[in-house]
């Protein structure tokens, strides 16, 4: 794996290790939204993004399909971002509350925002295999950030990804099971590990996730870095 993040963007976007998810964000890349017919799709894996420097790693599912598959960027231009990036303007740790395209000025502070699969998959359920291809980026991104103090995992797939990521490298973590604001420390010198509900639409329009829920998770990830 390369050496900076700048030049593991460039190896990750090239990246077509699953069949199934290249031919389909390809197709989206074609198909478009009704709502987007004049804008040219990113089609391509999603590199994370965010403060270098970052103390927390933020890890999503997935590109949506007509969101960062569209932008290029990570929780950009969909209704997951919508209710993601307030909380974090709220909490402090993003200049600005929206996030429609790269460009708009959104600047992180202390966080790095990433995903278990960077490419759209179909029905948003990539298969085990796909997520097992995919795992090393998170690895080496995880590598290349070198103040991470603790993860905030959006989602049960994202909470998975990221106990086997660990694992890949070896280490065995004590038993932990996902929990909305949920918190663990995986070990001696190792970060901690808080868990939330996925802000999408199956969980915001439903009443899984509030706002006021979100909230408790980002005030606690604040006090938890030093």
């Amino acid at each position: 794996m390369s050496e900076t993040l700048s030049a593991l963007t460039k190896e990750l976007i090239q990246c077509q290790r699953c069949p199934r998810l290249v031919a389909w964000r390809e197709e989206i890349t074609h198909t478009k939204r009704k709502a987007y017919q004049d804008q040219v799709y990113w089609g391509k894996p999603v590199p994370g993004f965010g403060d270098p420097e970052a103390k927390i790693m933020i890890v999503g599912l997935a590109p949506g399909a007509h969101g960062s598959n569209r932008t290029g960027r990570m929780f950009t231009g969909d209704a997951s971002g919508d209710f993601l990036y307030p909380a974090l303007h709220r909490a402090g740790f993003a200049n600005q509350p929206t996030a429609d395209h790269p460009g708009d000025g959104l600047v992180l502070n202390d966080v790095f925002i990433t995903a278990i699969c960077r490419c759209v998959p179909p029905q948003n359920r990539p298969k085990t295999v796909e997520i097992e291809n995919c795992l090393p980026w998170l690895v080496a991104e995880m590598d290349l950030i070198p103040h991470i103090q603790g993860f905030v995992a959006l989602g049960k797939i994202a909470f998975d990804g990221i106990k086997r990521a660990y694992k890949v490298n070896g280490m065995t973590l004590p038993k932990i099971e996902f929990a909305h604001n949920a918190l663990y420390h995986l070990g001696e010198g190792l970060p901690w590990l808080l868990a939330s509900y996925h802000p999408s639409q199956q969980n915001t329009l439903t009443g899984r996730l509030t706002q006021e829920m979100f909230d408790v998770v980002w005030e606690r990830a604040r006090l938890l870095i030093s």
